[in-house]
């Protein structure tokens, strides 16, 4: 929906609600500061070892009626110190996000904006738990109920939710959409159906426009106080004729600019017994990738324990799992078979973002330390490798500006093993209105890195993050 239309929408709404004291409004904000460090993969050209900081401002103002509620909410985003020189020739490609982010923004160290992050109307149905959302919002798959355990709860928001959709919000910009947002609750269960396009920004500071990028969401959810499930169906078209990502030769991509279309089925489900808690969720995607039929699968089951009697104070929490996202096995056969991972937040599932869950096997334990409520302590090990060495190791989110189609892939010569990851994270609630995060992660590459960056196969990242909310 053009932004144009959903600030009219806004303006109606204010009208409607006749003189309105100010004391009927409210207003919220959150100031984002993180100094980020990367030392890539060392290529044959390019520097990939520097630092930057990503910041964002956000201010809303909302007002509650009796039959709707609206909200507008600005963002300004400022990125200060991107690398200039950390994009390398051939695969090699982007040394780290800081790449990302000084080509989005037309090659500048230092890019800024103001832009509408949210402006929407909230009609309140006259069905119990009614609800439609219109105009500009964001919004996750798997969010669409929460469950009243807190294990199941934190799983959920963790380990289920983002795959698909997400708002990105890790980036300086994040994501939004321009649509409708329909829920409503029945017998205890949740019914959401969304249709809408993404904005532009992720990487860009400019989050203005929308894209000719369309989805259209339909779940729905339930469960008991001890489990979770949700079935669900998406789809996703790309109206905007770039260069598609994928492990067909160049020349045959470019004389193929059709639209994908994509249709994804799938669910999740989740179970809590006592101190053991279990997870499982798939999907099978169906359609048309440019001129080559679509057929891919993904799928994700991991256990957790949270044992009582192992230093108690700490509350430990050991999880583990498999996730395994399906590739093409011939780039030149009439079936495309690599899992399209869509509109996510890929740094929920790969927190040094080297990497994301297409054409992808990941095996990782973690183990999660609580020594009080406002600190927690994570630290992950995952074995990666190319689920097809005949595709590509790809990283990226998906569709954020008109001119590039949002993903990046890395021939890695045959090979299937990606690396090895190491990390561990703090996250500090000093007050209720501050917080404090850290992250340290090192990969060890193997033979798909060897293959890209003969020069070096060990890169590191880290950040440190202040949030600051009013």
């Amino acid at each position: 929906m053009p932004i144009q239309l959903t600030l009219w929408l806004l303006v109606m709404a204010s009208i409607i609600s006749g003189q309105t004291a100010s004391k009927s409004f409210e207003v919220s904000g959150s100031l984002r500061s993180r100094m980020e460090g990367w030392d890539w993969f060392q290529a044959e050209s390019g520097d990939g070892t520097y630092a930057f900081s990503g910041n964002v401002l956000r201010v809303a103002i909302q007002a509650k009626r009796k039959r709707y509620d609206w909200t507008l909410e600005m963002a300004a985003p400022l990125l200060v110190g991107l690398p200039a020189d950390a994009v390398a020739a051939g695969a090699a490609g982007a040394l780290g996000l800081g790449a990302n982010y000084y080509t989005a923004n037309h090659q500048r160290s230092v890019a800024a904006m103001i832009f509408p992050k949210q402006a929407f109307v909230d009609w309140k149905l006259e069905q119990p738990g009614g609800r439609l959302r219109l105009g500009r919002f964001e919004f996750v798959d798997g969010t669409e109920r929460s469950p009243a355990s807190a294990t199941l709860a934190a799983v959920k928001r963790d380990r289920v939710a983002h795959r698909l959709i997400g708002h990105f919000a890790w980036t300086a910009v994040g994501r939004s959409f321009d649509g409708a947002h329909f829920t409503r609750n029945l017998r205890g269960m949740n019914l959401t159906v969304v249709a809408a396009a993404p904005t532009r920004g992720v990487f860009q500071v400019d989050g203005w426009g929308p894209l000719r990028v369309g989805i259209g969401y339909a779940a729905l959810s339930g469960g008991t106080k001890t489990s979770d499930w949700r079935v669900f169906g998406l789809y996703y078209r790309d109206w905007r004729q770039v260069l598609k990502t994928d492990n067909s030769a160049i020349g045959i991509r470019r004389g193929d600019l059709t639209s994908p279309e994509i249709l994804t089925y799938g669910g999740h489900w989740l179970k809590v017994v006592k101190q053991i808690d279990l997870m499982g969720w798939g999907a099978l995607q169906t359609g048309q990738w440019g001129r080559q039929a679509h057929l891919a699968s993904t799928g994700a089951i991991e256990v957790g324990w949270q044992p009582k009697f192992i230093i108690p104070k700490w509350k430990p929490w050991l999880r583990g799992g498999y996730f395994y996202g399906s590739g093409d096995k011939d780039p030149n056969d009439s079936r495309h078979g690599t899992f399209f991972e869509v509109l996510p937040t890929p740094r929920v599932y790969a927190r040094m973002p080297f990497y994301n869950l297409m054409n992808t096997e990941d095996r990782f334990v973690s183990l999660i330390l609580r020594p009080s409520a406002k600190l927690s302590v994570r630290s992950d090990l995952h074995a990666l490798r190319l689920s097809s060495a005949q595709d590509l190791w790809y990283a990226g989110g998906g569709a954020f500006q008109p001119w590039s189609f949002g993903y990046q892939g890395r021939n890695g010569g045959g090979a299937r093993s990606l690396a090895n990851l190491v990390d561990a994270g703090v996250d500090w609630n000093v007050r209720k209105d501050i917080s404090v995060s850290c992250y340290y992660g090192r990969s060890l590459g193997r033979s798909v890195v060897k293959a890209i960056y003969p020069k070096g196969q060990s890169a590191q990242f880290g950040y440190l993050e202040v949030s600051y909310r009013f």
